[in-house]
């Protein structure tokens, strides 16, 4: 009887599905790795490094905000990488802390889009928020910012 239950339980094991151990998928690391650059960005824009922040880019990434002004209607408005590169590496007094979370991130071999939700704060203070929407590239084994576009509101909720 005994052996019986141990041949059972052998073939109970051996009917257990691979993947259910603690290694880390690809799928998973990607995401990090991808989030790491992103997290880049951040940091570097809260040190005031513009350095740091050129890091996370590709050489011709696209920056864009999308703006309803006061009168109503739509407007795509580009900076340069560049520009905002000098803007985040000239000294200035406050902080620029944008809080982002993650909201999709979607991975195809050496492409991934994320969505990230933010609040945007100057010197502590609540400034904007909105939605950056990322395209990414896998560069020489490191992932890339090539474009990314933003909304910005003032009101969140």
């Amino acid at each position: 009887m005994l052996f019986n239950v141990y041949r059972l339980l052998i073939i109970l094991l051996a009917c257990i599905p691979p993947g259910h151990s603690n290694a880390v998928l690809p799928q998973e690391s990607e995401e990090a790795a991808v989030k790491t650059t992103i997290g880049q960005l951040f940091e570097g824009m809260r040190k005031g490094d513009s350095t740091m922040v050129k890091g996370a880019f590709a050489p011709g990434a696209i920056l864009q905000t999308i703006a309803s002004p006061a009168g109503g209607g739509t407007r795509l408005r580009t900076e340069s990488l560049q520009g905002f590169l000098e803007a985040v590496g000239k000294p200035h007094t406050d902080v620029w802390d944008e809080r982002i979370t993650y909201g999709h991130i979607a991975i195809d071999d050496k492409l991934a889009a994320v969505w990230t939700p933010y609040e945007f704060y100057l010197g502590g203070q609540f400034s904007h928020c909105g939605v950056n929407s990322f395209q990414l590239v896998k560069l020489d084994g490191q992932w890339k910012i090539v474009y990314l576009v933003d909304t910005r509101r003032k009101t969140c909720k």
